[in-house]
């Protein structure tokens, strides 16, 4: 009898460009038992999973989820004890605003093994598109990376702080706060 080892594996799946992603998530995918996969990744990823998995779209958008984040942590650890190997798939990189440190940690202290790779952000990768870069001699030696909306729906207070700063700045998850943004640097 093949005795599955209950298991998660956080995935980034870049900026939505299918050929962003890495082998390493590759490999991953193919080996999954069950995917659960968000709003923000595309979609032709999931051709890599194996025929037998199962695959859920467990996605959230702003005012719209399909599942709460509670309900996400406790669906990856009744899978991976069901079925095995889970892998979340998550859009850019997991460990920018995306959630995934919460969900490594809900699953270990439920006992399952867990293992990250990491996915190309579109902090660098957007810019890198247009032509921008985060850095550049003589005119930009850092760069800040700002959630635009807080947990409790604020502008963060790093957006006025960064504002103040000559480093290029990058705020992900700011459409809803735009106006105020703009203020903010005018």
């Amino acid at each position: 009898m093949n005795v599955k080892i209950p298991k998660l594996t956080v995935v980034g799946a870049g900026p939505g460009d299918v050929d962003l992603i890495t082998l390493k998530a590759i490999k991953a995918i193919k080996s999954a038992d069950v995917v659960l996969y968000d709003a923000l990744i595309n979609e032709e990823l999931l051709e890599y999973a194996s025929k037998e998995a199962e695959v859920i779209f467990v996605g959230k958008r702003k005012g719209c989820y399909a599942f709460q984040q509670e309900q996400i942590n406790e669906l990856i650890v009744a899978k991976a004890k069901e079925k095995g190997h889970v892998v979340r798939l998550k859009g850019g990189d997991p460990f920018i605003f995306g959630r995934g440190t919460e969900e490594i940690e809900y699953a270990q202290a439920s006992g399952l093994e867990t293992y990250v790779v990491p996915g190309i952000s579109s902090v660098s990768a957007v810019p890198a598109y247009q032509g921008i870069p985060l850095t550049k001699r003589h005119s930009a030696e850092s760069f800040w990376v700002i959630t635009g909306t807080t947990k409790d729906h604020h502008l963060s207070e790093d957006v006025a702080l960064a504002a103040k700063s000559t480093a290029t700045v990058v705020i992900l998850m700011g459409m809803a706060k735009l106006e105020e943004i703009v203020n903010i640097f005018s």
